[in-house]
C-alpha cells in the first residue's frame, strides 16, 4: 500500500508542499475536491490542526478555494488570465483560431515527442484507454462521445510528456476554449470521412508514443494538427459560402424578396 505519510519538516509547510506538488503535476485536477478533513489528516499522517494550517497556506497562495458545503477544491490556477484575452480575440476575430491551431501544432508535436520518450507504464495505459474510447465512440457513430474521447487522448499525452508547464498551459487552453474553438471540430465529427481520418491519425500518434518513437510521434502529431487546421478552414469557408447564398436568395433581408 502506498505510504502517504508526511516526512519531518515544518509540518504545516510540508503538508502545503506535498499538496502543491500534486496540484502542479496534475495529480489533483482543477475543480477536484479534497477528501474530508478527517480522512485527509489520516492519509497524510498529521494532526487536523496541522492539516488546517497547511491547507490555509495553499488557500493564501490561490491554489485551493473553499466552497460552502463542499469543502476545499483545487483552484483553476489563474487560467482566466491566459484564456480570457484569447476568448475575446476569437469572438471578435474568428481567424485567430488558425493562430491557436498553429500554437497547438508546436506544443502538441513537442508533447507527443516527450511522451514517447518519457511515458511510464501507467501513462501508456491511460493513452491506450483514451484510444479505446475513440474507437468505441467511432464504432457507435457518436460524434459527441468521439470529440470527448479525442480531448481525453490529448490530455493523456500532455500528462505523459511530464512537462508541468506544458501540461498546465494546454489543460487551461483545452478546458476553457473547448466550447468556443471546438465548434468547428464538433462539425468534423459529424462528417464520416473526416471522422475516419481523425481516428486514423489518433491511432498513429498513439502507436508512435507507445512504441517509444519520438520522431514518429512528433511527425504524427504535426500531420494531425495540419489536417485539423485545413479542415477548420474548409468548414469555415463552406459556412461563409452558405450564408452568402442565403443572403442572395433573400436580398439580404432588405430587398423585396425578404419581405
Amino acid at each position: 500500500m502506498t505510504d502517504f505519510s508526511i516526512r519531518p519538516e515544518r509540518a504545516a509547510e510540508a503538508v502545503a508542499r506535498h499538496v502543491e506538488t500534486l496540484i502542479l503535476e496534475g495529480s489533483l485536477a482543477p475543480g477536484e475536491g479534497l477528501l474530508p478533513e478527517r480522512d485527509l489528516a489520516a492519509r497524510l499522517n498529521v494532526s487536523r490542526p496541522t492539516l488546517r494550517d497547511g491547507l490555509r497556506l495553499l488557500q493564501d497562495r490561490g491554489l485551493l478555494v473553499g466552497e460552502k458545503g463542499r469543502g476545499l477544491r483545487v483552484a483553476a490556477l489563474g487560467r482566466a488570465a491566459i484564456t480570457d484575452p484569447l476568448l475575446a480575440l476569437l469572438a471578435q476575430r474568428p481567424e485567430v483560431e488558425d493562430d491557436y491551431l498553429d500554437f497547438r501544432d508546436v506544443m502538441e508535436s513537442h508533447a507527443a515527442g516527450l511522451a514517447a520518450a518519457r511515458a511510464t507504464p501507467l501513462d501508456r495505459d491511460r493513452i491506450r484507454a483514451a484510444l479505446d474510447g475513440i474507437e468505441a465512440a467511432h464504432a457507435a457513430a457518436n460524434p459527441d462521445d468521439e470529440a470527448g474521447a479525442d480531448a481525453a487522448l490529448h490530455q493523456a499525452i500532455y500528462e505523459a510528456s511530464h512537462n508541468l508547464v506544458l501540461l498546465q498551459i494546454m489543460r487551461a487552453l483545452s478546458d476553457s476554449l473547448r466550447s468556443n474553438v471546438a465548434a468547428n471540430r464538433a462539425r468534423m465529427f459529424t462528417l464520416p470521412q473526416m471522422r475516419d481520418h481523425l481516428r486514423d491519425q489518433h491511432r498513429g500518434i498513439a502507436a508512435a508514443i507507445l512504441a517509444g518513437d519520438a520522431d514518429a510521434a512528433r511527425a504524427a502529431a504535426h500531420a494531425h494538427l495540419a489536417y485539423v487546421r485545413q479542415a477548420a478552414r474548409d468548414l469555415a469557408c463552406a459556412q461563409a459560402h452558405g450564408e452568402t447564398a442565403r443572403r442572395r436568395q433573400s436580398g439580404g433581408g432588405l430587398g423585396q424578396r425578404g419581405a
